[in-house]
């Protein structure tokens, strides 16, 4: 893997952090409408500097487990957005205008299923995470 410069790997943290924050805050109601911007303005800079850390070598198995921690970096991205709903409920009048039980609807499909799509991403997170440092340890070894 291609390394970070020193402010790639700055933000990065400040990334992870914001997103840390704004979860925790956020389920804690506390500010709700506003860390959860919080927590999308960390997904995207956290999401945006991993997508940039780049794999230049040929094991096709390092290649598949960056595209599934890349597709963990869009999931990240929809639950801040899914987060943000829930908070504003932007998308509650597309539905309550499509029908009579838009409202239920929205609960049932939208309003807080940022949680599912936060646990699905960090468990591919920390999957791809050990197992790309672990194929590269086999790779230095050959």
């Amino acid at each position: 893997m291609k390394a970070l410069s020193k402010l790639q790997s700055v933000l990065f943290c400040v990334g992870g952090l914001l997103m840390v924050i704004g979860v925790g805050c956020f389920v804690f109601l506390w500010q709700q409408t506003v860390v959860c911007w919080v927590y999308l303005v960390g997904a995207v800079l956290f999401s945006t500097i991993q997508s940039m850390q780049l794999y230049e070598g040929n094991n096709l198995v390092v290649r598949r487990l960056k595209r599934i921690m890349n597709m963990a970096d869009l999931l990240f991205v929809l639950a801040g957005l899914l987060m943000v709903d829930s908070a504003w409920h932007y998308l509650l009048p597309l539905f309550t205008r499509a029908s009579a039980d838009g409202y239920y609807l929205y609960l049932q499909y939208v309003f807080n299923k940022w949680v599912v799509l936060l646990l699905i991403a960090a468990i591919l997170e920390v999957y791809t995470m050990h197992r790309i440092s672990s194929e590269l340890e086999k790779e230095k070894k050959r």
